[in-house]
């Protein structure tokens, strides 16, 4: 049995595409560009705000990128983190019953900030012995220091720990650590992992209640492998 699972967050527990695009259309806007479409922005998240905050002023053709970009755009988002953030269907019920019997942590490249406002605004921040945003010390996915940092804080062992999440940065992250890896089909980063990096020996799960499954055994006897 698994005994330490570290979640993503975004499109992983929650579902931040609306809350994100709007912020982020808000930034172009102000500074004379046109807003994106929401699909657009989804494809831009995951490595961090500089990272996407430089991809969305490059398909709003509004080069360079002012140097207060940042900055703005976490006063905006910050602004409207939960108007429509919500977890998926089924990650509260997951979670109560995962954290009975094993430790679970978060790590995102979000601000830790955001992530714990959105986690405690959502009533799920109890659930989790420790949540790494992707401004602290370490190395930002896909690097595996933070994930690594969160193995030895629990004790657990490479062996023990299942990376959830829902992205080819999750993927690559567990990779780069030796843990073994959930990839969540109905998260909004699914569709970019590259199918010919898959191995066989991940978990693929359509819902979070397929997680109590996979952690009371380390193969991925039942998990399907995704539609191609």
């Amino acid at each position: 049995m698994f005994k330490l699972l570290v979640f993503d967050l975004d499109g992983t527990l929650v579902d931040s595409r609306e809350d994100l695009a709007q912020a982020i259309n808000r930034l172009l806007v102000e500074r004379g560009g046109r807003p994106l479409e929401r699909d657009v922005v989804v494809h831009m998240v995951g490595e961090g705000v500089e990272t996407l905050i430089a991809r969305a002023f490059t398909a709003a053709s509004l080069l360079p990128v002012p140097p207060d970009a940042v900055a703005r755009f976490r006063e905006l988002y910050g602004q409207g983190l939960l108007v429509h953030t919500r977890p998926y269907p089924g990650v509260p019920e997951a979670l109560d019953e995962l954290s009975r019997v094993t430790a679970l942590a978060v790590l995102t490249n979000k601000p830790r900030q955001f992530s714990e406002t959105i986690l405690q605004g959502l009533g799920l921040a109890a659930f989790f012995g420790d949540i790494l945003g992707g401004d602290g010390p370490h190395p930002r996915k896909p690097a595996p220091d933070g994930l690594l940092r969160l193995i030895e804080d629990f004790d657990a062992g490479v062996n023990d720990t299942l990376l959830v999440g829902d992205s080819a940065i999750d993927l690559r992250t567990a990779r780069a650590a030796g843990t073994a890896i959930a990839l969540a089909r109905y998260g909004f980063g699914f569709r970019d992992v590259p199918r010919d990096q898959l191995r066989g020996d991940e978990f693929i799960v359509d819902a979070p209640g397929d997680l109590i499954a996979a952690l009371q055994d380390h193969r991925p006897a039942g998990a399907q492998r995704p539609a191609d």
